[in-house]
């Protein structure tokens, strides 16, 4: 197959991660970086051997031998670089979000299609070993029919951690926008669109101090819900609970549970950022055999045993936040655009992730039920290598 050349916008931490793993597949090369600044762009080009350094993106994006740009600025940006990127004729792959809001997102999809080029987005940790897993158990019926489920990211905000965390508390950020993508975008590959939502969301409080690091004592205006439920009813008939949320100082919840008529399959971390952000981890499940009333004579055992561990023989199980195989998804774009088919990691599955955020808030501020009006392609299970 032909190698196709990637050009890189934003070169922040996150871009580390990405360059190594691009140097591993044969479709791809990077030959361009771009950042707000020359110098910058030449340090990370010569640390990773790129043959190109751009001062901005839009130089980048005009150079003729790119055919892929890799966005991985900051959300507000997202937009504006993919909507430049796509009307110069080259195909994209963002990270999340797809852009800022679901219209500036239906225009990006729009013009891909009109043009016949692939967009594709973050995140596609929905492609790592462990969602895969989950994924096969509910293809092969050892669930049965999946009825409901519940997701939940709970910590208390990053102002602990970051070093500029006033970002977070700002419209377009938020534990939905920040975090949400990953739980939404996990539970749309295993179980397809989203038929209706209902939510409600409130916030602690509408400042926060930085209690340490270099923004210490810097109080954070909170300009958008911070504490966010919502019922997501599904094409297939399940309804799941999703819960995101800055205001928990610590939680025994599950990262998120999938419950079927023959089984319940669990993602358990005690890691507030841990979850379906990560590739890899145990996918834990119970059975009607296993279950704490099944037999009258065994309950005392039930009750204490532990949750049995799936086996998983799925590529792409990494439980590292700092080393994991995030940018596969650009990859089976590549793959993709050869084959004739959408990517696993497609624009319309995030434009219908980032319609259903919007819905959850439009419940939540206008106490109405909310119906999207997009769909997607459900994504077929990662079958190359």
């Amino acid at each position: 197959m032909k190698k196709l050349r990637v050009g890189v916008i934003g070169i922040g931490d996150i871009s580390n991660v990405y360059l190594n793993n691009l140097k591993k597949y044969d479709a791809v090369e990077v030959v361009a970086c771009a950042s707000r600044g020359l110098e910058k762009a030449q340090r990370k080009a010569a640390e990773h051997g790129i043959p190109k350094a751009y001062a901005s993106g839009m130089e980048l994006i005009a150079d003729p031998d790119i055919d892929i740009i890799l966005n991985l600025t900051t959300p507000q940006a997202h937009y504006e670089y993919n909507l430049a990127a796509l009307k110069a004729g080259k195909h994209v792959y963002t990270e999340k979000p797809l852009a800022m809001t679901f219209e500036q997102g239906r225009e990006l999809v729009s013009l891909a299609k009109e043009k016949g080029l692939l967009i594709g987005c973050a995140p596609d940790t929905f492609l790592g070993g462990r969602l895969q897993n989950i994924r096969e158990l509910i293809d092969s019926g050892r669930l049965g029919r999946i009825t409901g489920g519940g997701a939940w990211f709970v910590g208390h905000g990053h102002e602990f951690h970051h070093p500029a965390p006033a970002f977070f508390y700002q419209p377009g950020a938020g534990p939905l926008y920040d975090m949400g993508p990953y739980y939404v975008t996990a539970l749309l590959s295993l179980l397809g669109p989203v038929k209706r939502v209902c939510a409600m969301a409130t916030k602690a409080g509408e400042t926060r101090t930085v209690p340490s690091g270099p923004s210490k004592g810097q109080v954070l205006p909170v300009d958008v819900d911070t504490h966010i439920n919502a019922i997501l009813e599904f094409v297939c008939g399940a309804q799941v609970t999703l819960t995101c949320s800055f205001d928990v100082w610590d939680s025994e919840l599950p990262r998120m549970e999938i419950y079927g008529t023959e089984g319940t399959v669990l993602i358990d971390e005690k890691d507030p950022i841990s979850g379906p952000n990560l590739f890899g981890g145990d996918t834990l499940m119970r059975t009607p055999d296993q279950y704490r009333w099944a037999d009258a004579e065994r309950r005392p055992e039930n009750v204490n045993a532990p949750w049995p561990v799936v086996p998983n023989s799925h590529p792409y199980n990494s439980v590292s936040h700092a080393e994991n195989p995030r940018g596969i998804g650009l990859v089976d774009l590549v793959y993709a655009l050869e084959e004739g088919r959408k990517p696993r990691a497609s624009g319309e599955m995030a434009l219908h992730s980032l319609e259903v955020m919007e819905c959850i808030l439009k419940s939540a501020h206008e106490h109405v039920f909310c119906e999207p009006t997009t769909t997607f392609e459900q994504p077929k299970p990662l079958d190359w290598q």
